[in-house]
């Protein structure tokens, strides 16, 4: 994430002085892929580091709060300059880094509501993306001044809601590709290869995401439980029932009951999506 954010930056002018991994060779490594003449230090080093405006924290979650306190103790304290210190967690509010503000810094948290395996593509993603911003109002106001330079977009909540703005974060991003998976193991189970799997549903997939965009849930909905069918439901909790992992059906019945109210909403008849959420609870008893 650290990478991709300054290699982001960068992209679009601003200078990116240091970087600081907890080894040297990792923090060499991100420096050049960022740009050229960027100071590579490691986590034992912080008092080497220059005195930027803004200080980004892209840390795991447990070491944002230790790092925050061995960075206000080796720092100097900013005096009249405002300096701002932004942490890029999505669980975690900015009162993590109390040491930082304690020091004279403003603190907020910056994170990106996007998918980031890698620098390069990483660094794209981050500017389409949607940031979510807390914190200060002065760190809140630098932080949304970065994203616009990115050509992204923000929105800002709560101290008290990041758990759960996190929590969906993981459902929509996380999950789906653990329901993904799921169906890969499906199909595997069909006889493809998990190659085949992944290749056959991926259009599928795209073509959801596509509906998405331009629908509602309800809307966007399709196939057997937007049609409120029945006796192809019987079908499908017969062939999963028959799998040796449970992990399938229990996707099927949990998200299946959230199918029903969307197509509930869309006005599918009711008779025969009773019928099918009988069939659901009869499963999970």
């Amino acid at each position: 994430m650290g990478t991709a954010l300054g290699f982001a930056l960068a992209s679009c002018g601003y200078s990116i002085e240091a970087v600081v991994a907890q080894h040297l060779k990792h923090a060499r490594r991100s420096a050049r892929l960022i740009g050229p003449d960027i100071r590579a230090l490691t986590s034992k080093q912080l008092d080497l580091l220059p005195a930027s405006d803004i200080l980004f924290i892209t840390t795991p979650d447990d070491a944002i709060e230790s790092l925050a306190e061995h960075l206000a103790a080796s720092l100097p304290k900013p005096g009249k300059r405002v300096r701002t210190a932004l942490h890029a967690s999505g669980a975690l509010p900015s009162s993590i880094l109390r040491p930082l503000r304690e020091v004279g810094f403003r603190t907020g948290s910056m994170h990106p509501l996007v998918a980031v395996s890698s620098a390069a593509s990483g660094a794209e993603s981050l500017r389409g993306a949607f940031f979510c911003l807390e914190g200060e109002r002065e760190a809140v106001r630098v932080a949304r001044r970065v994203v616009g330079d990115l050509g992204a977009k923000s929105f800002s909540i709560a101290a008290r809601d990041k758990a759960l703005y996190h929590a969906a974060a993981v459902v929509a991003s996380g999950h789906t590709v653990a329901l993904f998976d799921i169906s890969t193991e499906m199909l595997k189970a069909c006889g493809l290869s998990g190659r085949e799997a992944r290749s056959v549903l991926m259009p599928l997939l795209r073509s959801t995401l596509e509906n998405l965009a331009t629908r509602t849930p309800a809307r966007a909905l399709t196939g057997t439980f937007a049609r409120a069918d029945a006796a192809t439901v019987r079908k499908h909790l017969a062939a999963l029932q028959s799998l040796r992992s449970r992990d399938p059906l229990a996707a099927y019945v949990l998200l299946g009951q959230r199918s029903l109210q969307l197509a509930k909403e869309s006005g599918a008849d009711i008779e025969p999506l009773e019928e099918i959420m009988n069939l659901l609870e009869a499963i999970k008893r």
